[in-house]
């Protein structure tokens, strides 16, 4: 409000006259606190991250231009979260006819009802002050949405309880844009809406005005329409009317996080973890980092729908997923305090396979197995921000001689030890619900895993430090220096050679019996 006015005194037309209120329409209004907002350096758009140097100054851009808006992105982009919180950016209390289905403003009244009450009453009209949460209408646009839900339609029950006609104005009931009058309406994905529906909003968004079933009259609706919508549906669902596009001014597109700090963030944010949870389990960096990775795997790989896109909830339900697996655990083995291993990220994998869409190839392959290589390729990724890549030391690099003749010794292999503890016929068992003391016992039992660790992480805690163990024999599985295989419960870590010379006699042994 331009002027601070109390609002408790302020109940008939007459007393809203005294104190001055000046009426504004909804797109001023924001504007104007939006002003306000940029000049105290106060963020519009609190919690939502990553937007803070391309969608957030297109937003605001666009409220200042007084524009209708459509957020155009895939899933899990904060599309409906940014129209919701432009609620922030309206007056606190705005002063309405008392008992007006659309929010009248005293001072210019638009229905009948308000109008024949304003003739009645004069300055004694009752006023209603609404709070500014109320202002908000939102509507999921479906195939089975019609004119009369979103416009209005006639209502024959009030017609016969009131004994009037059909040609009478007051036996309209409005549908729910006229209701969002002087407020922020939204329609989600628009694409979804029937084009013969769409058309219906032409006058709305281009002259402000509606027609229900052929009465004459105009009532120039003052609403911020927010639009949303995705790109996969202008091919697979429908389409935006070309006419109904070129009525909504701005056009703005969100996009997914752009680093995985802001992902991070993001996560860290939104992810329901109870206080109980945060007391018994422990998340590192370093686990959290796989998580996201996976969400960025996903969004490149070729077995997922790109079109469909991978919603910012695959991680945040990755991660709830993880602390549960880790939870679980603790409460089976009655410890009172753990930490998500990299075993635990097993869990996820339920979380992964609900939030991607696979094309045909992944179909065949099978969610379960995308998922699952979505969490190896996350590991492979990470993996050389903390150790050596193997890539590297695997390709074989020609000796070389110095002028004087001497031959240059080349840097050893940091895995060599690790790898031949598995080639002299050892393996590692690790249990998916093994105990904490257990695991650490275990891990040690593998020459030079701890002698690596150490020597990258010198400052690593126990803690830490298994975990770290655990991650390189994760990390060389994904590159093929030794093989990992999950059976019945648990993870068992072997030499590759003879793995595969298993795998090979078992192939052997399956193809012997089919000839007999």
């Amino acid at each position: 409000m331009s002027k601070k006015i109390d609002i408790s005194k302020i109940l008939t037309l007459g007393d809203l006259k005294k104190s001055g209120y000046q009426p504004k329409s909804i797109k001023d209004e924001v504007r104007d606190n939006l002003i306000v907002s940029i000049q105290k350096k106060q963020n519009a758009f609190e919690g939502i991250l990553g937007y803070e140097d391309t969608v957030i100054p297109d937003v605001e851009r666009a409220l200042l231009s007084r524009h209708n808006i459509l957020f155009l992105g895939l899933r899990g982009q904060a599309k409906t979260r940014m129209a919701r919180q432009m609620v922030d950016l309206l007056d606190e209390y705005i002063p309405t006819v008392a008992g007006s289905e659309v929010n009248d403003d005293p001072l210019q009244p638009l229905s009948r009802f308000a109008v024949d009450l304003i003739a009645e009453h004069g300055d004694n009209t009752p006023i209603h002050w609404v709070h500014k949460s109320a202002r908000y209408g939102e509507k999921l646009a479906t195939p089975d949405v019609s004119v009369s839900d979103l416009i209005g339609d006639i209502d024959p029950i009030k017609a016969a309880n009131l004994k009037l006609s059909f040609a009478d104005e007051k036996v309209i009931h409005y549908g729910i844009i006229p209701r969002s009058n002087r407020g922020i309406f939204v329609i989600n994905e628009l694409p979804d809406l029937q084009a013969r529906i769409q058309v219906s909003l032409f006058n709305i968004l281009q002259e402000g005005d509606i027609q229900i079933r052929g009465f004459k009259l105009r009532m120039p609706l003052d609403i911020l329409f927010v639009f949303t919508a995705n790109p996969e549906d202008y091919t697979n669902r429908g389409s935006i009317v070309t006419p109904l596009k070129d009525r909504i001014e701005s056009q703005i597109l969100t996009h997914y996080p752009k680093s995985i700090e802001t992902s991070l963030a993001i996560t860290e944010q939104e992810a329901n973890i109870l206080p109980i949870q945060k007391e018994k389990v422990e998340v590192s960096d370093l686990v959290k980092r796989l998580i996201e990775q996976v969400s960025f795997e996903a969004r490149t790989n070729e077995f997922v729908d790109k079109k469909s896109g991978v919603s910012a909830r695959l991680t945040i339900a990755a991660y709830e997923a993880a602390v549960s697996s880790a939870e679980r655990r603790a409460i089976i083995h009655n410890e009172k305090q753990t930490q998500i291993w990299i075993s635990d990220l097993s869990g996820i994998i339920p979380a992964i396979t609900g939030k991607i869409e696979l094309v045909y190839e992944g179909e065949q392959e099978g969610p379960y197995e995308v998922a699952l290589n979505l969490l190896n390729k996350s590991i492979r990724t990470v993996f050389i921000s903390y150790f050596p890549n193997p890539d590297e030391i695997k390709k074989k690099k020609p000796v070389k001689k110095s002028a004087e003749g001497a031959v240059q010794k080349q840097p050893e292999n940091p895995y060599a030890l690790i790898t031949k503890w598995f080639d002299a016929g050892n393996h590692l068992d690790l249990l998916l619900d093994m105990k904490d003391e257990d695991k650490v016992v275990a891990l040690y039992k593998v020459d030079g895993l701890f002698g690596i660790v150490k020597k990258h992480f010198p400052q690593a805690n126990e803690k830490q430090a298994a975990l770290l163990m655990e991650f390189v024999l994760h990390g060389l599985s994904t590159y093929s220096l030794i093989s990992k295989k999950m059976i019945d419960g648990k993870i068992e870590f072997k030499d590759l050679m003879g793995s595969m010379m298993n795998l090979g006699s078992m192939n052997f042994e399956e193809e012997d019996d089919t000839d007999y």
